[in-house]
């Protein structure tokens, strides 16, 4: 699990792409401190296994899963990736739930500066993604927790101060670019637990609706009468 504080900016040194799985070279300096073999970084947002390390890097595999659903397949070497490790149990929760398992892509729209911040603006690729996205609720864009100021018909906006946009590789985004979305997993889950409830009721209600087998007859055939 992650918070969505990024920790540092990464850059990507290498990328080796066989069809739709990619291997991705990230030159890094924080994250690497205490890690091994098999630990979670989150790379814009995106869960990922380090697989190997040194001094100055790591590598990780994306599948091809990854690869279709979100934006680490566009990146080109020299790219800035946001990066944050997996957080430790007696760590500061900073942000929210983060998970690293991204729900889609959205386009910045617009990008529009407001005294101390600026304003950015999305269009979600898939539109269903707006029934989890609420003004003054949280959602993470390439592994940031931020808060909506906007949503509406999978349009929505954040506002950034400039500590944010100074530490994190949306500095460097610009309209007609794409990021990761993970919306605020617990509207997810209730989703999904609602869904469930509702289809056990309706089953229920069907099955007590069925016209009886029992009659007379039956009574009379099984010694009852």
């Amino acid at each position: 699990m992650f918070t969505g504080l990024v920790e540092e900016i990464g850059r990507l040194q290498s990328v080796t792409k066989r069809g739709e799985a990619l291997v991705l070279h990230i030159q890094a300096g924080s994250v690497l401190e205490g890690l091994k073999s098999g630990d979670s970084i989150a790379v814009n947002g995106v869960c990922l296994t380090a697989t190997s390390f040194n001094r100055s890097s790591f590598a990780a595999d994306v599948m091809p899963q990854t690869f279709r659903h979100t934006n680490l397949k566009d990146l080109r070497p020299g790219d800035p990736v946001n990066l944050e490790r997996a957080m430790a149990a007696d760590g500061r929760f900073g942000g929210h739930i983060v998970q690293g398992h991204v729900d889609g892509m959205a386009t910045i729209v617009r990008r529009t500066p407001e005294h101390n911040a600026v304003v950015f603006e999305f269009r979600a690729a898939r539109p269903d993604m707006a029934k989890y996205m609420i003004p003054k609720g949280s959602i993470t864009i390439d592994g940031i927790s931020l808060t909506l100021i906007q949503a509406e018909q999978g349009e929505f906006a954040v506002s950034i101060i400039p500590h944010t946009l100074a530490e994190t590789a949306l500095y460097f985004k610009q309209p007609g670019d794409t990021v990761n979305i993970e919306c605020d997993v617990l509207g997810k889950y209730v989703e999904h637990l609602l869904k469930y409830r509702f289809s056990s009721v309706e089953d229920e209600q069907n099955s007590t609706a069925k016209p009886s087998s029992l009659s007379a007859a039956f009574l009379a055939e099984h010694g009852f009468m």
